[in-house]
């Protein structure tokens, strides 16, 4: 199936996903009493023409909204991005500084035997 162009809704999104690129559109989601009646597939028909359980469309969505600040619940990417890179460089920290100690002890330890 080609989900070019597929657009799902929930009771209170409507997502347009680009298969070219990867993007996703949100918007609010027209109202049900208007003249288009139905206007899209559901969560899980997506879902399962982009080979992915309902969870991660989900993740992804909620993921998207955090990025486009439509959410403060949670990390967006960059932010994600750079607490790995700070535990990353926390971690290189603590293994250096772990080095350097046992450096002096076997310093101070070779200078009291002399």
């Amino acid at each position: 199936m080609d989900i070019s162009g597929l657009v799902f809704a929930s009771r209170e999104r409507m997502v347009l996903i680009d298969a070219e690129n990867g993007a996703c559109v949100f918007g609010g989601v027209p109202s049900r009493g208007g003249s288009g009646g139905s206007f899209g597939l559901v969560g899980a028909d997506v879902a399962e023409a982009l080979g992915v359980s309902q969870q991660s469309l989900r993740n992804w969505v909620k993921q998207f909204q955090l990025d486009a600040r439509e959410r403060d619940d949670g990390l967006t990417s960059a932010e994600r991005e750079e607490l790995r890179e700070l535990r990353r460089r926390v971690k290189r920290l603590e293994q250096e500084r772990d080095l350097l100690k046992r450096a002096a002890a076997f310093f101070a330890a070779e200078t009291e035997t002399r």
